[in-house]
This record gives structure tokens, C-alpha cells and sequence, in this order.
């Protein structure tokens, strides 16, 4: 009955009219909206040859091109009978949830928590002490695991309607820890006796979602002026973030905002006035950094050599580098001398920000390769859970979630070798730190909701108001 109302209104959408392949997938992820090859639901499906990419889908998919099962409709799921922000999502039993979750994405957040917990162990033996980090990770770790399971069970169409009131609650916590003693001289943390919150760390995720609801069904966002409202999403945060200080956790706002705008079918122009823009900004971003941030800028221009005393901040970028260097190939896990010379193994922040190094000392190159790899599959992942999604606050909210790993993995690893400054960010789901390990686990159990119910768009005309526009 649903279906039947639906269709008459809109047009039965066909299998023509579906993404295909993983860039036609994330349409308009990787192409843009404006192309008027793309249809809009109810229209005819489009003419003509089908491109490499498509056929090569087919075939790695064992899926036969077949025109004629174009014009059936594809097998339904749970899905809301309306507005996305109105959904009454059908339930899921026990059996479909098991056979449908994205087990990968589960297997490996879970090896990354695990050479996590083996980096802290490693961190805490070169400092000599006892597990205490290392116990309490492991407390943290289950948290996250029981985390990430329950953000799967409750439909994400219907969490979508708490993604303002949490971004606001993000912004509040992010001005509330002014009013809280600084720890380590910074503003980061909301200390209630034994129990810490570091707000940052929601604040990305609130952002993730705040801005996918905003952009999901709107075009505005496809002229320059319409991106105002999307840069303020991320500037508001960011700005907080920035003075607390924590410059690493800032800066990865922006790459997420343009990926963000650039799947919903943002124009590449306009993308590129925004970073023109913003660097542009930069001698303001600096008038605003203090005087420790600044230092940490300037010691990537001026690195010291492997035999040079370093002094200052470039202490902790050189002492990075030699832990990084020790491992060589397979680690020092087979051989290790560290009752010989344990000053040689320190590094700062070894089971936060630095963790990266102190598994290449372990476990070397491959250790390494190994934890890059991982995160590597995650992002692809997150990536192949969004163009498997019909739905746009689902697909921009993959999309966001995978951009937000694949920036932090990357920063975090240019810091530890010396391509950018080291600014304080950790590593996902292997640093030590529950609030950051908890966060990420919400984020992946979001991404995991969204391959539960992939559904398709049942109103509206997302990501192709230009495409039937110009057509007409």
C-alpha cells in the first residue's frame, strides 16, 4: 500500500536509476551532480552504451546485465514509507542483523584495538612501570565494542533527527571546559572526580552528522553561497577547539567538510574557492595559535640531524624519528636489549600520540605497513557501505565517518615522520584515551547501522535537482 502511494507520486525507481560500481556508486561522491546523465526517480533510464566501469562491476559482481530487469524495483528492506526525518523503519530480527552487518568493518576495529593494546603494553615497558594504561584500555576497549554494537540497533533515518540537538550539545561542551582546570596546559577535558570527557572527540562525530542532515536535502549547497551555512558548522567548533589549545584535532574539520560537500555534489570550483579561502586565512589561524603551537610549526621547517643534540620542540619529533627507526624491518621483538640501554627507547606521549613509533620499535616496517594497511580497508569499507546506500544521510554520513579516520590516520603518521608538525592528535582506535576510542567505536557503529538497512531514496530528489533541471 506504501509502495503503491510512493510510486504514483514519484515514479518507480528501476535498477537503471540506481548507482552502479563503486565511483557511480557514490554518485555524485566522485562525479558531479550537475551531470544530466544521471536521473531522477520516475524519469526513463539513460540511453546508450554502458561504460567500462559499470561492466567491469557486473562481472566482478557475477551480476549479468539483463535490460529487461531493469523495470523491477530493488528487493526491499526496513525503510522508512517517508520523509527521512519521519521514519518508522521496519524491525530487524536477530538472523538478519547477523547476516547483514558489515563484519569486516568489525574484524578490523578490531585488529587495530588490539596492536593498540600492544602498543600500550610496549609504551609502558619502556617506561618501566606497571600496566595501569594498558588495564584500563582494555576496560575502554569493551566499552567501545559494546558501543559500537548498540549504535547499530536503532535505525540511523531515526537518529537523524538528533543530529542538531547533539551538535549543539557538542558546542556546549566544547565552551563548558573553559570553566575546568587546565590538565597539561590545556583546556581539553571535563573532569567530574574519576571520570574525564574530552568533548573534542564528540564534536567530530556531532559534526559528521549535523552537516550530512543539513546537506541531504538541499542544493543551495551547489552554488558558492549556498556553502556558508556548512562552513559555519565546521568553523564554530573548530574555533573552540583551536583555543584550548588543540590544533590537531582542528584541522581536521575542514578536509571532512570538503569531502563532505564534494559528495553531496558540491561544485569543484567552488571547492577550490573555499581552500583558496582558506589559506588565505592562515596568517589569522597563526595570530590565534599560542606560543607552544607555533614553536611546533617551525620545528618541522628546522629538523635536526640523526647525530644532532636537538633542544626546545624539536626534541620530541627527533626522538619520534629514532624510535621509529629502531624497529628496522621486522621490530626488536626477537632481540631485545632493552635492559642494555632503556634511554635509547624513549619517546614523549609513547601511548597517545606517538603510538605509531613505538610499534615500528616493536614490530618494525611491518608492524607498521600492518596498522596502515588496516586503516586502509576500514576507509574502503565505510566507503563501500556508502555507495551501497540509497539513502543521502546515510551515504554522506559513511562518507564523512571514513574522510574523519583517513584524515587522523594520516595526520597522526605525517607528525610521527616529519612531514607536518606534531599538533597532539592520536591515532583511531589505537591510542590510548577512552573518550577518543569510545567516539570512534559511535562513529563505526553508525556506519555499521547504515549497511544494515542500505534501503533506497523514497522522497525527494537528492544529489539530482541539477541533473533533472537542466535535462528540463
Amino acid at each position: 500500500m506504501v509502495w503503491g502511494t510512493w510510486a504514483k507520486k514519484y515514479g518507480s525507481p528501476t535498477l537503471a536509476n540506481q548507482p552502479r560500481g563503486l565511483f557511480a556508486g557514490l554518485q555524485p561522491i566522485f562525479r558531479s551532480a550537475s551531470s544530466a546523465s544521471v536521473p531522477r526517480p520516475g524519469c526513463h533510464p539513460r540511453q546508450g552504451r554502458r561504460s567500462f566501469g559499470e561492466m567491469l562491476w557486473d562481472f566482478a559482481s557475477r551480476r549479468p546485465y539483463n535490460p529487461a530487469s531493469q523495470s523491477l524495483r530493488i528487493a526491499p528492506l526496513p525503510y522508512p514509507s517517508g520523509n527521512v526525518l519521519n521514519a518508522k523503519p521496519g524491525r530487524i530480527t536477530a538472523g538478519q542483523w547477523a547476516a547483514r552487518l558489515p563484519w569486516s568493518i568489525v574484524a578490523t576495529a578490531g585488529l587495530l584495538m588490539g596492536g593498540g593494546l600492544l602498543g600500550i603494553a610496549r609504551s609502558e615497558q619502556l617506561a618501566g612501570g606497571v600496566q595501569r594504561l594498558l588495564s584500563l584500555q582494555c576496560v575502554f576497549a569493551l566499552l567501545a565494542v559494546a558501543a559500537m554494537f548498540a549504535a547499530s540497533l536503532p535505525s540511523y533515518r531515526v537518529l537523524c533527527r538528533w543530529s542538531y540537538p547533539l551538535m549543539v550539545v557538542a558546542v556546549v561542551l566544547l565552551v563548558a571546559v573553559y570553566f575546568f582546570p587546565r590538565i597539561n596546559g590545556a583546556h581539553r577535558w571535563i573532569r567530574l572526580g574519576p571520570i574525564g570527557l574530552q568533548p573534542s572527540e564528540l564534536a567530530k562525530l556531532a559534526f559528521v552528522m549535523a552537516l550530512a542532515r543539513w546537506l541531504m536535502h538541499r542544493e543551495n549547497h551547489r552554488r558558492l553561497r549556498g556553502i556558508l551555512v556548512p562552513t559555519i558548522l565546521a568553523a564554530v567548533p573548530a574555533v573552540l577547539i583551536v583555543r584550548e589549545p588543540d590544533l590537531g584535532t582542528s584541522l581536521t574539520f575542514l578536509p571532512v567538510l570538503l569531502t563532505m560537500l564534494f559528495a553531496a555534489g558540491a561544485r569543484r570550483r567552488d571547492l577550490l574557492a573555499m581552500t583558496a579561502v582558506g589559506l588565505l586565512l592562515l596568517p589569522v589561524l597563526w595570530s590565534q595559535m599560542s606560543r607552544e603551537q607555533k614553536s611546533r610549526v617551525t620545528a618541522v621547517l628546522d629538523q635536526t640531524g640523526p647525530h644532532e643534540q636537538p633542544d626546545g620542540d624539536q626534541y620530541h619529533l627527533h626522538r619520534a624519528k629514532q624510535t621509529l627507526t629502531m624497529g628496522g624491518v621486522w621490530g626488536t621483538w626477537l632481540a631485545d636489549d632493552l635492559a642494555a640501554e632503556p634511554a635509547r627507547y624513549f619517546v614523549p606521549a609513547a601511548a597517545t600520540d606517538s603510538i605509531i613509533c613505538v610499534i615500528g620499535e616493536r614490530y618494525g616496517l611491518v608492524g607498521v605497513a600492518a596498522t596502515l594497511l588496516l586503516f586502509t580497508i576500514l576507509v574502503w569499507r565505510c566507503l563501500v557501505v556508502a555507495r551501497r546506500t540509497q539513502e543521502p544521510f546515510g551515504r554522506l554520513v559513511a562518507v564523512g565517518i571514513g574522510a574523519l579516520i583517513a584524515i587522523q590516520a594520516f595526520i597522526n603518521t605525517g607528525m610521527m615522520v616529519g612531514l607536518l608538525p606534531i599538533t597532539g592528535l592520536s591515532l583511531p582506535l589505537v591510542s590510548y584515551g577512552g573518550s577518543g576510542l569510545v567516539a570512534h567505536a559511535l562513529a563505526l557503529g553508525l556506519v555499521l547501522n547504515i549497511g544494515l538497512r542500505p534501503g533506497y531514496e523514497v522522497t525527494g530528489e537528492p544529489f539530482r535537482f541539477a541533473a533533472h533541471r537542466q535535462a528540463a
